[in-house]
């Protein structure tokens, strides 16, 4: 297991102990898997144990999930001598059940839940009900037996932080910017550690919102909102903070078209997101490396289907055992690290339209 090698920083309000902390149904389900012999490190029969079910959200709130999480999922189970059943919801709910029933009546030993909407709530207490253990992946799920993340608070500090550089860099003072806030889609457990930790070092610096969209993860709605925004505050606006790339995309596609530019943050490290850093249209984006997530997820997953006992060193309020991955923030002089850690490739950042800024900021 490498879950140890992992920096853990604990999510706002977290419990921080140092000792390990095990969820007592993952370990009551851990033993029943020993004493039943239907381990895959045992040489049991009962493929399904031997089995990790994921359930991917969608493809609209973010690209890593296809590009990133479902291959570095896959090998890592393959390597590990497991099958997996990858399966992605496509922003439905019902389908997301679907999968779910088909996926638990084929039989898993380990389910692996990105939620969306509510939905792996339910899909939980099923897994559940027939002892199969569930690790809530990057957004938290009521009942799940651990949670493996980013420490999104961390995540919407950094993303504040970024606003209060572009604005530093700027002249402009933060107790009289105008800002706008278009945050994530409130039923995603995350998007309100998004919020507060952008907003814990923004109005710390004095800002307050002069208009806060609704929240969504769909950007075209996102665009929307934000032309909304301008309109009402007759294009006076210094910054915006944004949720993640995609929707920054949209709001900067509305600054485009009236010729400003202003401070804009984000978050995944997504090629546009990148692309949009280098030219100088936002401010920077939150790196939140999969690869790392991935690995902290599949390595727990692994240790559940042998039979042993996972440990983590951190929990959330409600006593989750909670293993938390670092973000870090890619200004654009960063990009090329992105690009090092094999997350993003030059060739598909450094398209014509950035080809410059690749050269100025050493892209390769």
């Amino acid at each position: 297991m490498v879950l140890e090698e992992f920096r853990l920083t604990p999510q706002k309000g977290s419990d921080v102990k140092k000792s390990s902390l095990i969820s007592i149904a993952v370990a009551a389900t851990a033993s029943a898997l020993l004493l039943s012999g239907c381990s895959a490190a045992t040489g049991g029969g009962d493929t399904a144990a031997a089995r990790a079910c994921i359930i991917l959200p969608d493809t609209a709130s973010s690209p890593r999930w296809e590009s990133g999480d479902r291959p570095a999922l896959e090998k890592a189970f393959t390597d590990a001598g497991f099958t997996s059943d990858i399966q992605n919801a496509g922003g439905d709910e019902s389908k997301y059940a679907t999968i779910a029933d088909q996926q638990l009546a084929q039989g898993c030993g380990v389910m692996i839940l990105v939620d969306y909407n509510g939905a792996g709530v339910q899909v939980a207490e099923k897994a559940k009900a027939q002892g199969i253990p569930v690790i809530a992946y990057d957004r938290p799920i009521a009942g799940a037996d651990y949670y493996v993340s980013f420490d999104n608070f961390q995540v919407g500090a950094l993303e504040g932080q970024s606003i209060l550089d572009g604005l530093a860099a700027v002249g402009k003072d933060p107790a009289t910017a105008s800002v706008v806030y278009v945050g994530g889609d409130p039923k995603d457990g995350n998007a309100a550690f998004f919020h507060d930790g952008a907003v814990s070092v923004m109005e710390a610096a004095g800002i307050k919102p002069a208009f806060e969209t609704p929240g969504t993860w769909d950007p075209p709605t996102a665009g929307t909102g934000f032309e909304q925004a301008y309109t009402a505050l007759n294009g006076n606006i210094d910054a915006v903070w944004v949720a993640n790339d995609s929707n920054a995309a949209a709001v900067i596609a509305v600054l485009d078209k009236n010729g400003k530019v202003v401070p804009v943050s984000g978050q995944d490290a997504s090629i546009a997101g990148l692309q949009n850093v280098l030219l100088g249209k936002q401010t920077a984006t939150v790196y939140k490396p999969f690869s790392l997530e991935a690995a902290a997820a599949s390595d727990l997953a692994i240790a559940l289907l042998k039979g042993e006992k996972p440990t983590v060193n951190n929990k959330l309020d409600d006593g989750t055992p909670f293993q938390s991955v670092v973000p870090i923030l890619v200004g654009p002089d960063k990009v090329q690290s992105v690009v090092d850690a094999g997350d993003a490739s030059a060739a598909d950042i450094c398209t014509d339209a950035v080809k410059a800024a690749c050269e100025k900021y050493g892209v390769k």
